[in-house]
């Protein structure tokens, strides 16, 4: 079992700065997939930033450059650096853990935060 804690969020203007950041408590977080969700009202959730247990790393496009996704084992946290924000970034910003087993039987263990607000506005 993973417990996930986002903190972080905020107002802040257009061209401006947030990070992210999610605190797991439970075991084994080194070896979780972690990533940054967010969903904007009306839409549906879409992947913002992954991280691997190997430190790999992908963006959605309209992120590239802008956001960076980083984890530190030693302490159970994965963080979001968000710079030059723009309005459309604005969503509630969520933070997963997922990890796939395959043995003895496939299985895929999910956690979800509760989520925290981004609003980019002047």
């Amino acid at each position: 079992q993973v417990q996930l804690v986002e903190s972080g969020g905020g107002l802040v203007q257009p061209g401006g700065s947030l990070r992210l950041s999610c605190a797991a408590s439970g075991s084994s977080f080194s070896i979780y997939r972690m990533g940054w969700y967010r969903q904007a009202p009306g839409k549906q959730r879409e992947l913002v930033a992954a991280v691997t247990s190997s430190s790999s790393t992908n963006y959605r496009d309209s992120v590239k450059g802008r956001f960076t996704i980083s984890r530190d084992n030693a302490k159970n946290t994965v963080y979001l650096q968000m710079n030059s924000l723009k309005p459309e970034d604005t969503a509630v910003y969520y933070c997963n853990a997922n990890r796939v087993v395959l043995t003895p039987h496939p299985f895929e263990y999910d956690y979800w935060g509760q989520g925290t607000q981004v609003t980019v506005s002047s």
